[in-house]
């Protein structure tokens, strides 16, 4: 893991990513769910490893008060495409103008427990970029470096039993230095961190080989939220 070379290399994340276009991304579509988009944000940096953007959501909504996620949210009527929502949702939540957004490609969709479908956008931004919370919808902006998530003595992973079948969750937890206060990223954000690791850097991060459930059976769940408290005081 030493040797890894870590600084940002935008032809290796290029060429590794799907085009956003491209047929052979995976990308769903369901009535059953909402269309949202993230921002999979990176600051590159000439002689270190690049940063992750993340933020610490508020305590507003009702099914990610406070968690750790991308800038992202569902798509509204006005947005053109899934791409204008990643870019709105990002100038909204932390004053990025979508003009110093460079979109590198896309993961494929990702639908979550909570039935919503997320398209991840890889962009960078550059490291003088001034990042401004909107004090709303956010309670910090983080900055974490890729070899934090890259390093599995960071990682940890939990099988959950849900309607008789084991489903994995994912979490880091990541301690401020700023602030020293620890933040966990888990779930759908921390999946797509791995994922992202894993495409790029051909690192699998799991060991118990478990994988998230697919769109069909997530329809057929029952509610998940009910299972939230159970997995989080875990970490």
């Amino acid at each position: 893991m030493d040797s890894l070379n870590l600084v940002f290399d935008e032809n290796l994340i290029r060429t590794k990513l799907f085009p956003c276009d491209s047929p052979s991304r995976i990308k769903l579509k369901d009535e059953f769910f909402t269309s949202s988009a993230v921002l999979f944000c990176i600051i590159p940096y000439k002689n270190k490893p690049y940063d992750l953007v993340l933020i610490h959501r508020s305590n507003r909504g009702k099914r990610h008060r406070g968690e750790i996620s991308f800038p992202g949210g569902k798509i509204e009527p006005d947005d053109i495409s899934l791409k204008d929502t990643a870019l709105r949702e990002a100038e909204e939540e932390i004053g990025l103008p979508r003009k110093n957004v460079k979109i590198l490609g896309c993961l494929d969709d990702f639908p979550t427990m909570t039935k919503f479908v997320i398209t991840p956008y890889v962009a960078i931004i550059n490291k003088d970029q001034k990042l401004i919370k909107d004090d709303i919808e956010v309670q910090k902006i983080l900055k974490i470096p890729i070899d934090f998530f890259i390093s599995k003595k960071n990682f940890r992973e939990q099988a959950v039993d849900i309607d008789g079948k084991k489903f994995p969750i994912f979490y880091f937890n990541y301690k401020d230095d700023e602030s020293k206060q620890t933040y966990t990223v888990w779930g759908a954000t921390a999946y797509m961190i791995s994922t992202f690791i894993e495409i790029i850097y051909g690192i699998t991060m799991s060991n118990l080989g478990l994988r998230r459930f697919k769109l069909e059976k997530i329809k057929d769940l029952k509610e998940y939220i009910k299972y939230r408290d159970q997995i989080t005081k875990k970490f």
